[in-house]
């Protein structure tokens, strides 16, 4: 199959991830795939396929929102006519060009596929920020044009629905990782950081993940002098954090980390992963760690609450994190045959449900029932038509 992907190559972000893993994973499956993307001067990120790239040019961007330039439309529309996809597939990047896609694909006659990755708070639940509730008004009316829009669990589909997207052209397939690579292992990491137990936190340093909530409970529990906390990742809160969350309570601040296979390491050494978000998708950190056989502690937003439930690892509340997390610190710490166990479930669960192999082929099966349902491609049809 022939598939056109629009998606995010930098800066890193869930979306980054999910754009690599998914179009390596259609690769190795042998569809040809090629990969239209906001570019600019800047060195080859970790572990990205060999595939054909297109490069659309763009005013401003970053991990959250993308500003494309007037001459992006063209340069996308000439690519697609060009390529002559079977399908396009759009890993919707908070950008203008979103709005755009239906129209452009409708003029030339090719299926049209979304994920929405845009987080949100969870069940039963308000959306916490005015952002988010705004990003999934704005973008209903929309998705409603695009033949099917994937989105990571039950609860976000009827969210979706309830704000006039049709149900049944809305797809649940969650997140997946690959549990070959993400595996337990052998890593020095602990002894490098000359720690007896060590907790983790990978994702980025905003107002949204909450992390100052996580570093006011470390530091109020007192945590042993063997324990430590390494805080993986960047955003705009880091450096004023960090100033008063250091290495006097046992915190190490490793900014953002390129290389995947040392991302892996740090997770193999890490007892326990903690993600306190406020909103969230899906997060592809936490699955993740939970592949790697950590003992994984989450807020209850997005489809976090969801992949965790049932003993496959720890769920608190958003309202009160600061105070469980007091709490359930000094536990996890002192109970390595707890979180053992919890690590082992946190793997089983990702191998039931959570595979990226499981991933790619609902992804398949998806653009196999679109087709059937649309006129022939683009690339079917004679130049004069």
């Amino acid at each position: 199959m022939r598939i056109a992907w629009i998606g995010k190559k930098s800066p890193f972000c869930g979306n980054v991830t999910y754009s690599r893993e998914i179009t390596n994973a259609l690769l190795d499956k042998e569809h040809q795939v090629s990969f239209l993307h906001f570019a600019q001067e800047e060195s080859e990120p970790d572990n990205w396929p060999n595939l054909r790239e297109v490069s659309l040019p763009f005013i401003y961007k970053s991990q959250v929102y993308t500003i494309p330039t007037f001459k992006a439309t063209k340069v996308l529309t000439d690519s697609l006519r060009e390529i002559k996809p079977d399908v396009v597939h759009a890993s919707l990047t908070l950008s203008p060009l979103d709005f755009f896609l239906p129209e452009i694909c409708e003029e030339l006659r090719l299926p049209l596929v979304a994920t929405f990755h845009t987080p949100f708070a969870g069940k039963g639940a308000k959306l916490v920020s005015g952002t988010q509730l705004l990003a999934y008004q704005l973008y209903a009316p929309f998705l409603v044009n695009y033949d099917r829009v994937i989105v990571f669990s039950q609860i976000q589909r009827e969210l979706l629905a309830g704000m006039g997207v049709r149900e049944e052209n809305i797809a649940v397939i969650p997140n997946g990782v690959d549990p070959v690579k993400y595996s337990p292992g052998f890593s020095q990491v602990k002894a490098e950081f000359k720690a007896e137990r060590l907790f983790v936190y990978q994702g980025r340093i905003a107002p949204e993940k909450n992390v100052e909530a996580l570093l006011r409970a470390w530091k109020q529990s007192a945590m042993g002098p063997g324990t430590k906390l390494l805080i993986v990742g960047d955003g705009p809160l880091k450096s004023s954090l960090e100033q008063f969350y250091g290495s006097e309570y046992g915190i190490i601040w490793l900014g953002f980390v390129a290389d995947e296979d040392r991302r892996i390491e740090i997770l193999r050494g890490a007892d326990v992963f903690v993600l306190p978000s406020l909103v969230e998708g899906l997060s592809l950190s936490l699955l993740e760690g939970m592949s790697c056989g950590l003992a994984c502690l989450a807020t209850d937003v997005g489809a976090d609450g969801e992949v965790l439930e049932k003993g496959a690892g720890i769920v608190i509340n958003t309202k009160t994190a600061r105070s469980q997390l007091r709490t359930l610190l000094p536990v996890l710490q002192d109970h390595p045959e707890l979180t053992t166990l919890l690590g082992q479930k946190a793997r089983v669960r990702v191998l039931d449900r959570y595979t990226l192999s499981k991933n790619i082929t609902l992804l398949e099966e998806l653009y196999k029932e679109v087709l059937a349902q649309r006129p022939l491609p683009l690339r079917y049809f004679s130049p004069k038509l």
